[in-house]
């Protein structure tokens, strides 16, 4: 699967109604940290199976960020069942992601 870009147009469908989880990447284009994190959102992008991966750029966006919750960039947010089951902010190693998620499956 490819990284799905985000807008209030289809985050619903994208998201909220997604039947596995989610991990969606908030991030904006002048933040440092962002740029560090993409390489690891699109490789996790490429990679993945069995969980959707989403970006939602905040400066476009400004009112979907700010309806979920975020405060600062990078940003990441692990849905499933149209809820927020993880938030890790900062930049984060792929390893740390995949275990967030695959924790959220063994739990579910």
């Amino acid at each position: 699967m490819a990284v799905v870009t985000l807008t209030k147009e289809n985050f619903d469908r994208e998201v909220l109604q997604a039947e596995m989880p989610v991990l969606v990447d908030f991030w904006a284009s002048w933040c440092g940290s962002c740029k560090a994190q993409t390489p690891v959102i699109k490789e996790l992008g490429a990679e993945a199976q069995d969980f959707k991966v989403c970006s939602l750029d905040v400066d476009g966006e400004a009112e979907l960020a700010g309806h979920c919750g975020v405060m600062s960039v990078p940003t990441l947010l692990v849905f499933q069942n149209g809820k927020v089951q993880k938030r890790m902010v900062g930049v984060q190693k792929k390893s740390t992601i995949l275990e967030a998620i695959e924790q959220l499956k063994h739990d579910s």
